[in-house]
């Protein structure tokens, strides 16, 4: 059975990265934006970040574009904005699609090992429900992600043990990875 150390990726600068460099890490592994609603997520992931990384904990970055144009910028931008703003030092990525025919394919591996289940309840999430369905219609069954900063956690061994839709309490995340890593 395939796991996250069978993928490679691209760093920011365009060279290969194998993720079994990470093996024996908890990751969280996240499609950001820079100019999306929840941007603010970067704020509680780099806490998570600096309160668990030595305890064997990885946070991956992937920017992508394909939400409403909402991280236009360059690789060098979007890192500027996210270090200046956030102070953010987890590893980041060069952008990626993560829905369509040029998702990348660890992304539409992390999606088929966990679903969408759905945003949850309530008024504003509904409003994503529908505004993320108009924005994903193009994409058909490759709708992998349906909205920026939804997250995977990976156990140590690679595999894919929970997904994070934007909508749900950082709280909870931070909660998850604790949980994790104390296995």
């Amino acid at each position: 059975m395939a796991n996250v150390y069978d993928f490679s990726v691209k760093d920011r600068k365009g060279g290969d990265v194998s993720l079994s460099e990470f093996k024996g890490k908890v990751l969280l592994i996240v499609n950001t934006a820079t100019g999306c609603g929840f941007t603010p997520h970067y704020e509680p992931l780099e806490a998570m970040y600096r309160e668990f990384r030595d305890q064997g904990f990885e946070i991956l970055d992937f920017p992508c574009n394909q939400f409403a144009n909402q991280s236009p910028g360059s690789e060098d931008e979007i890192h500027e904005f996210c270090t200046v703003k956030f102070g953010t030092e987890f590893p980041q990525f060069k952008k990626i699609d993560v829905n369509g025919e040029n998702a990348d394919p660890l992304f539409a591996f992390l999606a088929t090992e966990k679903p969408f289940e759905g945003f949850g309840k309530g008024l504003k999430n509904k409003a994503l429900d529908k505004f993320a369905n108009m924005n994903n219609k193009t994409y058909g069954d490759k709708a992998y992600i349906k909205w920026n900063f939804t997250k995977f956690l990976v156990d140590r061994e690679g595999k894919v043990v929970a997904r994070f839709e934007p909508t749900v309490d950082m709280k909870l995340v931070r909660d998850a990875v604790a949980a994790e890593l104390g296995k």
